[in-house]
């Protein structure tokens, strides 16, 4: 067949990159409200919600994440037309789900209070942390599975599912939090510890979508996700896992701005896998350009942008002045790592096209870890930069990152493309 144009190419990429887009922007409203309606509620639960929030991203960013990194799996088995090897991935998944949610679900029973006890806070800010969790962890085992499923309908380039799921969701955990945070129709005032239990039922909610959509849709009845259910398989759960498990381990920001680029390396995940899968390795090396490409240019409008409203766009999540003044200044050093963002995001994305992952691991705790983490360290507390180091070593650290993956990419593509019989 005839190679498709980069045209055509692009307009795949923005049809399956836009519902995604979509999809990140909704799910990070329901965290956004969550602070902002409580931030209207009361200054000390908001310190709370901010508090418990803190502990939860790195839950929903990345070991949730870990199961959307079946993306690339599926992607790959569409592509070589291997439907069969697509119920037993996703019920695998599913397994792992339960695992995962099992063990977060214990770890914050058992270490989260310990923790917060350390921590220098008043004593009603702790309070209000702790209970924000619990009402948070009644949703793990929906989010997690639901994590399993929208890398179902994402990895068949359905991605308007995902996006049809949030977008009724979030109105829901709105209205959620009105009634549980304020007390309205007869129901308790929770303050910050409502808006935990009203994203933990929202969960539920969209995993019960999830599974009607799974379930009665006539594009994805034929993979029959429910039926011939294969047992539990450590092996083969390990074998899942070690594809898929770090390609989150790299630091995933929850700002606004990350929606892009973020959105972006979903998408690029998709095609690159798909096209991988299917043997076009050219078609899957010019996804990847286009992806950094467009990245790219939403990263400067979004740098602009950053940089013309910050003073406003702090000043709806506080009415303190001088806590707004602070956020405007921090948005200042936002704006820089969002260049390191529009690479690395993408080529993240592309490289799990390729599912090559263990050396991006590395990558990744080398960036983060050995580079960004100490140099933000030692800038933070050896110069007058203050908590600003920490911003300073966060833009190093992405850098850092952003240049070994791009090298990283070209040499994946040089080795799967070398390793084909056809191409020799």
């Amino acid at each position: 067949m005839t190679p498709p144009s980069t045209r055509t190419k692009l307009q795949r990429l923005f049809a399956v990159v836009f519902p995604v887009l979509i999809t990140q922007v909704a799910m990070y409203l329901m965290t956004f409200f969550d602070i902002v309606m409580t931030g209207q509620y009361d200054t000390i639960h908001l310190a709370g919600v901010s508090v418990g929030s803190s502990f939860w991203m790195p839950i929903f960013t990345g070991l949730s994440g870990i199961l959307v990194g079946l993306t690339p799996v599926i992607a790959q088995a569409l592509g070589a037309n291997d439907r069969e090897a697509i119920r037993p991935t996703v019920q695998q998944g599913l397994y792992i789900s339960v695992g995962l949610a099992s063990v977060v679900f214990l770890l914050l029973f058992t270490l989260i209070p310990s923790v917060l006890n350390e921590m220098a806070l008043e004593e009603d800010v702790r309070r209000i942390a702790n209970d924000y969790l619990i009402g948070m962890s009644i949703g793990l085992f929906p989010l997690f599975a639901y994590s399993v499923f929208r890398s179902f309908f994402d990895a068949l380039g359905a991605t308007k599912m995902s996006m049809f799921i949030v977008l009724i969701a979030a109105p829901i955990n709105i209205v959620l939090n009105a009634m549980l945070i304020y007390g309205l129709f007869g129901l308790p005032e929770l303050g910050g510890v409502g808006a935990g239990y009203a994203s933990g039922l929202t969960y539920w909610i969209s995993l019960l979508i999830a599974l009607v959509i799974a379930h009665r849709s006539s594009l994805f009845r034929p993979f029959a996700l429910f039926q011939s259910w294969v047992a539990p398989n450590v092996r083969d759960m390990g074998t899942l896992l070690a594809i898929v498990s770090s390609h989150q381990i790299a630091l995933n920001f929850t700002s606004f701005l990350y929606m892009m680029p973020l959105s972006i390396s979903i998408g690029v995940t998709i095609l690159v896998g798909q096209a991988v899968g299917a043997k076009k390795w050219d078609e899957a090396k010019s996804y990847s350009a286009l992806a950094i490409g467009v990245a790219l240019v939403c990263s400067i409008l979004s740098i602009i942008g950053l940089l013309t409203f910050r003073e406003q766009i702090a000043s709806i999540y506080t009415k303190d002045v001088e806590l707004a003044r602070l956020a405007a200044t921090f948005f200042l050093f936002a704006a820089v790592f969002q260049l390191s963002d529009a690479v690395m995001a993408p080529i993240q994305g592309a490289l799990r096209g390729y599912k090559d992952v263990n050396a991006t691991f590395i990558m990744a705790i080398i960036s983060f870890w050995v580079v960004g983490l100490p140099a933000g360290w030692l800038l933070a507390t050896k110069t007058t930069l203050g908590p600003y180091g920490y911003w300073v070593g966060l833009i190093i650290g992405l850098a850092t990152g952003a240049i070994t993956l791009a090298f990283r990419l070209r040499y994946v593509q040089r080795r799967v493309q070398s390793t084909d019989p056809v191409q020799q």
